[in-house]
C-alpha cells in the first residue's frame, strides 16, 4: 500500500491532528478515484481525429507510409490514439469539395491536406479546423491563404515546396546536360488553371534569366495520352519538366521510355523519376516532408493554433 505525502505545511498544521490527518486523505483518495478517467489523462492521450485529403487513394504507398510513420514519430498509433478519416477521391479533382465538405462534417481535430488539388476545397469547406499542408506547391502568401509564412495567421499551416528557384535549378541543370536547349515545355497532369496559378508565372521568369523560351504546357490526363503528348512536346521543344502529380507519378517509367525514345532531355522534381530512368531529378525529399508532417498534427492536437505556427519550406 503506497504512502500518501502531505506538504510540509499539512504535516506542521498545529491543528491537523492524527486522526483528521486521516479522515482528510480518505477524503481526498475517494475524490480522485471519483474523477472521471479523461479527465486525469493528459490530452495528448486524448482519443484524436485526423482527416487526410489527398488525390493519392488510401494504401500503401512510400508517401502515405511516411504521413503515417511521422504521426508514430510523435506517440500517435491509427486505432488505438488517433481514429484516421482517409476518403478516396479516386484521382479526381472534382471529388474534393464533396469530400472537404463530408470530412468537416464528421469534425475532426485537424485536416492533412497533402498536395495543391484539395487546397482550395479544404480552404472553402471550414476557416475553423486546422489544415496542415503536406507538401503544397502553392505559394501560400500569394494565393491569401497566409499572412506571412512566419505567421500565417489563419487556420492554414503546413510545409510547401513553392520555390521559384526550384524551377530555375532545374533549367540549369537541363542546359548544363544539353547545351542547345532553347525551348522547354512542361509536361502536366492536372488541370491547368493550377498550372497558372502555381507554375507559370515563375517558371517563366527562371526562363527568361536564362535565356530559354517556356512554350505552352502539354496537358496527360491518363496514361495512355502519353505517347501523344510526346509528339507534341517532340514538335514544340527541346526539353521537357514534368510535373508530377497524381497520374504522371504512377506512370513515370513509361515516361522515362517515351523521353528516351524521342531524344528529349527531361527533368522532374523527385527522385523516383530518375530511378525509373528519367534524364534527372532536382527538388523537394516529399517522403522527409509527408513524415514531417506528423509534428504539425502533434502540436496542434496539444493546443498550438494553426494560425501561430509557421509555414516551413523543404530542408532537404
Amino acid at each position: 500500500m503506497g504512502r500518501a505525502i502531505l506538504s510540509p505545511h499539512a504535516r506542521a498544521h498545529p491543528t491537523l491532528s492524527r486522526p483528521k490527518r486521516r479522515a482528510f486523505l480518505s477524503a481526498f483518495a475517494a475524490a480522485v478515484l471519483a474523477r472521471p478517467l479523461a479527465a486525469q489523462l493528459p490530452a495528448a492521450q486524448k482519443r484524436a481525429r485526423i482527416g487526410i485529403l489527398s488525390l493519392r487513394r488510401p494504401g500503401p504507398h512510400p508517401r502515405n507510409d511516411a504521413i503515417f510513420d511521422g504521426l508514430r514519430d510523435h506517440g500517435y498509433v491509427p486505432g488505438q490514439n488517433v481514429d484516421i478519416d482517409y476518403p478516396d477521391a479516386e484521382g479526381r479533382e472534382d471529388a474534393f469539395p464533396q469530400l472537404a465538405a463530408d470530412l468537416v462534417g464528421r469534425r475532426p481535430d485537424v485536416i492533412l491536406v497533402v498536395g495543391p488539388v484539395p487546397l482550395p476545397a479544404a480552404r472553402n469547406a471550414t476557416r475553423t479546423i486546422p489544415l496542415v499542408m503536406v507538401a503544397s506547391s502553392s505559394d501560400p502568401v500569394a494565393e491569401g491563404l497566409a499572412r506571412s509564412l512566419a505567421h500565417p495567421g489563419g487556420n492554414i499551416t503546413g510545409l510547401t515546396y513553392a520555390e521559384p528557384d526550384r524551377f530555375k535549378k532545374q533549367l540549369e541543370l537541363l542546359k548544363t546536360a544539353a547545351p542547345r536547349v532553347a525551348r522547354v515545355a512542361v509536361l502536366w497532369d492536372f488541370d491547368l488553371d493550377t498550372y497558372r496559378r502555381f507554375w507559370q508565372a515563375p517558371l517563366d521568369d527562371a526562363g527568361r534569366l536564362l535565356g530559354l523560351r517556356i512554350e505552352q504546357p502539354v496537358q496527360v490526363g491518363e496514361p495512355r495520352e502519353l505517347p501523344r503528348a510526346f509528339g507534341v512536346l517532340a514538335e514544340r521543344a527541346d526539353a521537357t519538366i514534368v510535373a508530377a502529380g497524381g497520374p504522371n507519378f504512377e506512370a513515370r517509367t513509361r515516361i522515362a521510355g517515351l523521353a528516351r525514345d524521342h531524344k528529349l532531355p527531361t527533368i522532374a522534381a523527385f527522385r523516383e523519376f530518375a530511378h525509373a530512368g528519367l534524364l534527372m531529378s532536382y527538388g523537394p525529399d516529399l517522403l522527409d516532408i509527408n513524415r514531417r508532417a506528423g509534428g504539425y498534427v502533434d502540436r496542434i492536437l496539444k493546443g498550438a493554433r494553426a494560425a501561430d505556427l509557421p509555414i516551413e519550406l523543404p530542408n532537404k
